[in-house]
């Protein structure tokens, strides 16, 4: 579905490239967590796979991203954003400002298609429904918390059906109920919908329980790339900036007390933690 080769960018008035020498292939139904230190390439990245480097961001790019058959670079936005969802972690550059109600900014999107109207709202009450917002459609999108503005956000892009969904932090406003929610909502799409989503986030446990792969980025580039329990557990995470999950950070502060042998995969996830530490810890 996703299909990156070779892909190099400098955003204009740069001297360093913000993505540089990225492969990488992402299959349909594949929900991809992103993750880095900043500055790594985060956001760059999925600008590139919704079409706004370069279109939007102009710059320097080299290489070839391909999305859902389309050459990124050929391709009007016009075009991908039929196939293609961008959430913004930052609901207030998403939120139109057109429109009174939740209702009515969810459905902007479809109305400027020509949806019919009952299948309009159909599918509006549907997404509202499906981010935890299926009682506030009457309200004003300005009325509600950031958290709720983001899942307005959400809805927005997710009534349109995309093929690709692209996320940049979708839950940093939220709790971690709200946190949850998005998770589990976002790998039902994946899983049911075979919608392939690509999620930056800076939550390992929730990455841990719900992605299907982590790619590591830093300074433009991909250095880790595998399951979550392989990835989140490498020691070589720290030295990128990142820490591993709770569970991680546990288990390897036992093993190196000699509480627990280290010749065992380290748990990501508290389904994996606890028969680790049942089981192997020493009294």
């Amino acid at each position: 579905m996703i299909d990156i080769q070779g892909l190099t960018y400098t955003y204009p008035a740069s001297e360093t490239p913000a993505l540089n020498g990225i492969d990488l292939t992402v299959p349909e139904g594949q929900l991809c967590a992103v993750i880095g230190a900043n500055g790594a390439g985060k956001s760059t990245l999925c600008y590139a796979i919704a079409g706004f480097v370069p279109h939007f961001y102009n710059g320097t790019l080299t290489g070839r991203v391909t999305v859902a058959g389309r050459d990124v670079v050929a391709t009007p936005l016009a075009e991908l954003a039929g196939e293609i969802g961008l959430v913004f972690a930052n609901p207030f550059n998403q939120i139109t400002g057109a429109r009174f109600t939740v209702r009515e900014e969810v459905a902007f999107g479809l109305e400027n298609l020509g949806v019919p109207r009952d299948d309009m709202l159909a599918r509006v009450d549907a997404a509202l429904a499906l981010v935890g917002l299926a009682g506030l459609g009457d309200r004003s999108p300005y009325a509600l918390s950031g958290g709720q503005q983001q899942r307005v956000a959400l809805a927005s892009v997710i009534v349109m059906r995309p093929r690709v969904l692209v996320l940049d932090e979708p839950t940093s406003q939220l709790d971690p109920v709200g946190t949850r929610e998005v998770f589990e909502t976002l790998a039902g799409l994946a899983q049911a919908g075979g919608t392939t989503v690509v999620l930056v986030e800076h939550k390992p446990e929730w990455i841990a329980v719900h992605a299907d792969r982590v790619v590591v980025l830093s300074a433009g580039r991909v250095v880790l790339d595998g399951p979550p329990a392989e990835v989140l557990a490498a020691p070589e995470l720290s030295g990128y900036g990142l820490a591993p999950t709770r569970y991680t950070q546990a288990a390897r502060l036992a093993v190196g007390r000699g509480l627990a042998p280290g010749d065992r995969p380290l748990p990501v996830t508290l389904e994996q933690a606890a028969p680790f530490f049942t089981d192997r810890v020493s009294p």
